[in-house]
């Protein structure tokens, strides 16, 4: 386990000690009540292990082992090329504070982060966090972790370690920051630059579980500013609150990936991988398309009821909603025209994420357009 060391450092000979002496807890920082903290998280991480991760009791770093003999986690690399990426939660921790729900928060860090590993082809191998407070709480640091350990378990990377700042003054009571670092893995001849998406691909879209981690500060706006709700509202159309709805953890598409990878073993079905965050359906899927080609969209999916709820209320236009929220798309996927139609229905039978067959690849200028009809481009 890796966190910070926090004993104190010897300092200068004073001739004369102050009147009233001034130590670390009095600054805000109580090292009994951290060392405390920390001695409850490591039972957290090890449950993610695998055997690639070695043991340095009191380390200042993580070890995650990399050679030739062993299988790497679920596939055998000869030139393996590591993908690192890194995320927040953002305002979506507003909920978390209000409500003082934060065993979800640490689910969506961990999603954002090996959910973009994935649009490289990278299997995710391991996870780091960074948490910041105000102040010393055991249970509110093992809350977070909690969550964090739990997304870490579904996406099969281990937490390898982390950092807790105590930082007084720097937030207000009852909050905090996280920040995660996910290091991932894939064969360099695997690597999804987009260079193989050809005109006719298809696009698979799999179902996101809500409003995921983007778009917080608009859907705090409408709901609690233009509808004058609290986070305890209940809300008739969404059939639950305000906060069970927005604090839906992020999903994670790990297995989901997995699967089809193990389902076509030989063929290299999957052309590129795009996932659905802040920029929405508007601004992401572009970034995999090579120049001179364009992704031509319907609507064939059912939109979740949040967006619709938040569209009517905040009387929202629709190209704002499709830049800002992912409208129940969490992922795309873009494949050969031949499979499309397997890959959706195995993703939802045996992965048990929802998908469709939402677009397919056509000549254009790396944008997304809109069909208005029929199940492709061409109705």
């Amino acid at each position: 386990m890796v966190r910070t060391d926090r004993a104190p450092c010897p300092g200068p000979v004073m001739s004369e000690p102050p009147a009233s002496p001034v130590d670390y807890k009095a600054a805000g920082v109580d090292l009994d009540t951290y060392e405390a903290t920390m001695a409850a998280l490591p039972p957290l991480l090890r449950r993610t292990y695998t055997p690639r991760v070695l043991d340095w009791p009191g380390g200042f770093a993580g070890l995650f082992r990399l050679d030739d003999n062993v299988r790497l986690l679920t596939r055998k690399y000869r030139d393996p090329v590591l993908v690192a990426s890194t995320d927040g939660v953002g305002t979506k921790l507003k909920l978390a504070f209000a409500t003082g729900r934060h065993h979800t928060v640490g689910i969506d860090l961990v999603a954002m982060s090996v959910n973009d590993c994935l649009c490289a082809g990278a299997e995710p191998l391991f996870f780091l966090d960074y948490v910041a407070m105000p102040r010393d709480d055991t249970d509110l640091t093992r809350e977070i972790v909690q969550g964090i350990s739990d997304g870490c378990v579904e996406a099969e990377c281990a937490l390898l370690g982390g950092e807790t700042a105590i930082l007084p003054e720097m937030y207000h009571s009852g909050e905090y920051d996280l920040a995660g670092f996910c290091v991932g893995v894939v064969e360099r001849k695997q690597v999804l630059t987009g260079k193989e998406v050809r005109p006719g691909d298809r696009v698979v879209g799999l179902a996101s579980s809500g409003l995921h981690s983007n778009g917080y500060s608009l859907a705090r706006k409408v709901a609690f500013e233009r509808a004058g709700l609290t986070p305890e509202s209940h809300v008739p159309e969404l059939g639950k609150t305000v906060a069970d709805e927005f604090l839906t953890p992020t999903r994670i598409y790990v297995r989901a990936l997995k699967t089809i990878y193990r389902h076509y073993r030989v063929k290299r079905i999957v052309h590129a991988i795009a996932h659905i965050t802040g920029g929405g359906l508007i601004d992401n899927p572009p970034r995999v398309l090579p120049d001179g080609l364009a992704m031509r969209l319907v609507r064939r999916w059912q939109v979740p009821p949040v967006f619709t709820w938040l569209q009517k209320t905040g009387a929202i236009p629709d190209d704002e909603m499709y830049r800002v929220f992912n409208m129940g798309i969490g992922m795309v996927i873009i494949v050969a025209e031949y499979h499309a139609e397997a890959i959706a229905r195995y993703l939802t039978r045996e992965a048990g994420v929802p998908s469709w067959v939402i677009g397919e690849v056509v000549e254009g200028d790396r944008e997304v357009v809109w069909a208005e009809t029929g199940p492709y481009a061409h109705s």
